[in-house]
């Protein structure tokens, strides 16, 4: 890997930027969707830290030192747990070897905070030396990173963060493509996610939809999404978008304002712990009797479908995966998944983190362990194709992210008296982010 000519009060500027992203990701978001302000993980100065430089080349018998930030604590604490699990398996079933080499997997927590995760970054690449990183769950984090990782030029395998921008070029007013080379994503973009659902919600489930997701990058990207198609399709958005602060755990100052839309089904980006409450307080408060839940599938995955029960019988939702997705590939990885975690529900996180160590161990196959040439390695990344869990895995060589096919799901009990996300359909073709933005 090349070294990195970077002075100390260089950097600094650079890792100010990155906190800086935070700051104007409100303004980005505004753009895409003008009737939703939003938040983000709040960022005042940059964290003094030490200059970033890039790892010493290693020979290929060395350690290969894999550094990974996901969150294990606060709202997404669940998302970070799936995916370490799913990348612990997949690096177990190699002997966590790869190219003749041992990884080595240093972790640290996200914890929902841009500055903290900032630090971790630094240290990951000053102190530890990494060569590849991966993880990230937030969006907002993601944004505020990707210029320090696109300086240090450091390959990144992205297991979540969704937001669009992240892996498109181009410039369209005030909104700008956060694309770079070296970042690469194996998850989704909400384009992905909620785009196709929104025709489909106009055709299949009612014309009349009201907007209730949480307030964040994410969130309000997925808001943007699935307003395009719906409204294409001669849907109608019911009154103003609500837009609770990510972290809420009551919701009771909302639903009311649900109720108030008369709408006849609403769209819902939530996740994690919020999904959970979310899902199961618009059933106690009484909505589910009049209003269809439609939504992202985070807002019904298998992290929270166990604890929402029948509160989320019959919500329609599209993601990329499901339980009930029936291929060999997919059986096995839930069995073994299963058996390793039996305390762990299995969810489309777990899958990603899944996804996300392959391509790790499959690069460094392709490269036979060496690292020296970075344009070889990134290739390497860029090259991989597999069997996955979801179906075929690989990435559009333009934007460096993930082509998926999408499901149509439905929340349905099943034979064992449980609930699962039934699919019910999928989209015509595998879908693409787009290039620009």
């Amino acid at each position: 890997m090349s070294n990195l000519s970077l002075t100390r009060r260089d950097f600094l500027k650079k890792l100010a930027l990155g906190a800086g992203a935070i700051t104007v990701v409100p303004i980005l978001e505004a753009c895409a969707a003008p009737a939703a302000p939003t938040t983000a993980p709040a960022a005042t100065a940059a964290p003094t830290v030490a200059a970033v430089v890039s790892p010493t080349v290693l020979k290929p018998s060395a350690p290969f030192k894999l550094g990974s930030i996901l969150p294990y604590t606060k709202v997404y604490a669940g998302l970070g747990e799936s995916i370490t699990n799913g990348m612990t398996l997949y690096f177990d079933s190699v002997n966590n070897t790869a190219g003749g080499r041992t990884i080595d997997w240093i972790k640290e927590d996200e914890a929902n905070d841009a500055q903290i995760s900032l630090q971790a970054l630094t240290k990951l690449i000053q102190q530890d030396k990494i060569d590849m990183i991966t993880g990230i769950v937030n969006t907002g984090i993601m944004y505020a990173l990707r210029t320090p990782l696109n300086d240090a030029k450091m390959p990144s395998v992205i297991s979540n963060a969704g937001g669009n921008l992240l892996t498109r070029k181009g410039v369209n007013g005030n909104l700008k493509g956060l694309y770079s080379p070296y970042i690469f994503r194996c998850s989704f973009s909400s384009y992905q996610i909620s785009n196709p659902l929104g025709g489909w919600v106009a055709q299949n489930v009612s014309k009349k939809v009201a907007i209730c997701a949480s307030n964040y990058g994410f969130g309000t990207e997925s808001v943007a999404d699935f307003k395009a198609t719906f409204t294409a399709a001669g849907g109608t958005i019911m009154g103003k978008d609500i837009l609770p602060p990510l972290g809420t755990t009551d919701f009771s100052t909302y639903l009311p304002q649900i109720a108030a839309t008369n709408a006849e089904a609403v769209y819902s980006f939530f996740s994690g712990s919020d999904a959970l409450n979310y899902v199961k307080q618009f059933d106690q408060f009484g909505l589910k009797k009049t209003m269809k839940i439609v939504g992202a599938g985070f807002l019904t995955e298998t992290d929270v479908l166990p604890g929402q029960g029948a509160s989320a019988l019959d919500a329609y939702t599209t993601l990329h995966w499901s339980t009930t997705l029936d291929n060999p590939t997919n059986q096995k990885f839930m069995a073994d998944y299963a058996k390793r975690f039996p305390n762990k529900e299995v969810d489309v996180f777990a899958m990603a983190g899944f996804d996300a160590a392959r391509i790790i161990v499959e690069a460094l196959n392709a490269v036979k362990g060496d690292t020296s040439d970075q344009s070889k390695l990134l290739d390497a990344i860029r090259a991989v194709t597999f069997d996955s869990p979801r179906g075929t895995f690989v990435f559009d060589p333009n934007t460096n992210n993930v082509i998926n096919e999408i499901y149509y799901r439905q929340v349905k009990q099943n034979a064992s008296g449980g609930y699962e996300n039934a699919i019910i359909g999928k989209t015509p073709q595998p879908i693409k982010d787009p290039e620009n933005v």
